[in-house]
């Protein structure tokens, strides 16, 4: 059957659409269902969709449109925040897949520049599956999470580097003069920066002022830009996705970075459906046997190796081991951008399509895989623990209590937004708090009046033992996740705490599981502040410069009544100390 474009194009949507619905249920992401229809789609299908249509410039687009989004929003500042970890995890797990997926490799009877190629594909993870997944679970913001995003930046700025290098010397391979060429590829990229540094100084932002007047205009000249300067880097001999990702960058720094990301995605989610469509229709099956074969080992390794390298230089840098696995887990597939590098080494004749089409295989292989481990990650968890907790470095932790040798009245866990606050409140009220949190920056930048923290993990129970339990009244938990409250009331009960336990609960359900469970103060922040919040509206003795929420401990009782009706309302008895 044959179709004009137009009707083409509507057929492969109509046929998206439903694949995607599947998807949906399966809780599969979209781009597994994508390239299935490509293939339904391809010459081993119903052969709609050739090369050399309509399809394959669209999928050009959302290349594009996709690097550039990238670029836009390379946040280097959460790379700083979250410490050496995600430099230490991106480069450390980037080398370790790429040498050991080499070798693999060649052991499977690859040539070396197509062994080379199935390995650095190997090591690059899906930034856009993992943020959704972790969003969609309220991880995003947790430990773990922020530190996997941190890591994922690092393996993009990697993978647009190996792009740069292959684009750049592989054009020029076959010239005579070594020497000349890379001079010229350097000048040419010289050329190209030093054009986008001056576009970002004197003409990008007087210009962007005037454009955001119209929000319509601010995206068309997003794309207009992007697949501009995309244009001119290929014309230079570098890919255009090299020059859409430094198009991001550019405009990284411009106050409409947000506003102009947040209106480009969904064009960016549609134009990259027919990236994965172009993709699977390509995939050749003359091979099927010994492509499913390989692609099971790779595969293995990628799921295994992968989250293991993370686990193990998380845990030698003193994270918490179930940090790591979390962490870890994010890393076990391969990424749109490997399915990119492939496309691009077919491009400069470097692979052939049986190659792409091995990569892609086990890109569905471990991304449908990794989805899985990802939204059960918890459960996982708690059944490898026994095994895990043995690489724990519990010791190293224990020297960090031996120096803190004052008297305590509240152990807290957790010193992230509302625990940071709750901190500086009881501090400055005179309580002696020892704080505990699994984020090393925030120990280290710590300087709170009375408050002393240190490095631990709320479910670590081998650390509760080198807590001073039996000075403490109440021990506070400001992480609100049932599970990880659930697991500290069982460690203090066996190790006989005598004092009174506060958790928190960000819904309802959640704060009646924990009561249920044994808590004797449960904390609903969001119904505190909400709380807090309406009275104050309705009060008209409230000044206007008054935030909610911000008076004394003594007079935050909307916390106390969310708690429950055995709630402390004063909170934790009010002892003498400095500041008192």
């Amino acid at each position: 059957m044959e179709f004009h474009d137009f009707s083409l194009v509507a057929a492969v949507l109509a046929v998206s659409a439903v694949a995607g619905m599947v998807a949906t249920r399966l809780r599969q992401p979209l781009i597994v269902a994508f390239i299935g229809v490509g293939i339904l789609v391809g010459p081993a299908g119903t052969g709609w969709v050739v090369a050399d249509s309509t399809i394959e410039l669209l999928a050009g687009l959302g290349i594009a449109v996709l690097l550039f989004l990238v670029g836009l929003r390379l946040d280097l500042h959460l790379i700083r925040t979250t410490g050496p970890i995600a430099l230490a995890t991106g480069l450390g797990q980037v080398a370790f897949t790429s040498g050991v997926g080499y070798f693999i490799a060649i052991a499977l009877g690859m040539e070396p520049v197509t062994a080379l190629y199935v390995a650095v594909a190997l090591t690059f993870s899906s930034t856009i599956i993992i943020v959704k997944l972790l969003s969609d679970k309220r991880e995003l913001d947790q430990l773990h999470g922020r530190i996997a995003v941190g890591f994922l930046i690092v393996q993009d700025i990697v993978v647009v580097l190996v792009m740069i290098g292959l684009t750049a010397f592989g054009q020029q391979a076959g010239g005579d003069n070594l020497t000349q060429d890379v001079l010229l590829v350097l000048a040419k990229g010289a050329g190209l920066l030093g054009g986008i540094a001056l576009l970002m100084r004197y003409v990008l932002p007087p210009l962007l002022h005037r454009i955001a007047e119209s929000q319509e205009l601010l995206v068309l000249f997003g794309v207009a830009y992007a697949v501009s300067v995309a244009a001119v880097s290929e014309q230079m001999g570098f890919s255009s996705e090299v020059g859409a990702f430094l198009a991001g960058v550019s405009l990284a720094t411009t106050p409409y970075r947000d506003a102009l990301g947040a209106r480009l995605i969904s064009l960016r989610d549609f134009l990259l459906l027919f990236f994965f469509l172009d993709l699977g229709a390509k995939l050749e099956f003359t091979d099927a046997a010994q492509q499913l074969g390989e692609a099971a080992v790779f595969s293995a390794f990628v799921l295994i190796g992968n989250p293991l390298i993370v686990i193990l230089i998380m845990v030698f840098l003193r994270y918490p081991v179930r940090i790591g696995f979390l962490a870890g887990l994010t890393v076990a597939q391969i990424s749109e951008f490997s399915l990119i590098l492939a496309a691009l080494g077919l491009s400069l004749g470097h692979i052939t399509n049986a190659t792409v089409s091995l990569i892609t295989v086990i890109g569905l292989i471990t991304i449908g895989g990794s989805t899985y481990l990802i939204l059960y990650s918890h459960q996982i968890f708690a059944r490898l623990e026994p095994w895990l907790s043995k690489l724990e470095r519990t010791g190293s932790r224990k020297r960090d209590l031996s120096e803190t040798d004052r008297e305590v009245d509240v152990i807290m866990f957790g010193l992230g937004r509302f625990g940071g606050h709750l901190a500086d409140r009881l501090g400055q009220a005179g309580y002696r708090v020892l704080a505990v949190d699994f984020d090393p920056h925030r120990v280290e930048i710590n300087d709170r009046e009375n408050v002393t923290a240190v490095f631990g993990s709320v479910e670590d129970v081998h650390f509760l033992e080198t807590l001073p339990l039996t000075q403490a009244r109440y021990v506070i938990s400001t992480v609100p996740v049932p599970e990880t409250g659930r697991a500290l009331l069982h460690g203090l009960e066996h190790h006989n705490y005598g004092g009174r336990t506060v958790l928190t609960a960000h819904t309802r359900r959640d704060a009646d599981l924990l009561r249920e469970a044994g808590a004797d103060i449960v904390l609903e922040p969001f119904a505190a502040a909400a709380t807090a919040a309406a009275e104050a509206l309705h009060d008209p003795a409230v000044p206007e410069d008054v935030t909610p929420g911000t008076g004394t401990p003594e007079d935050v009782t909307p916390t106390a009544d969310a708690a429950g009706p055995d709630a402390d309302a004063g909170g934790p008895d009010r002892r003498p100390g400095p500041g008192s």
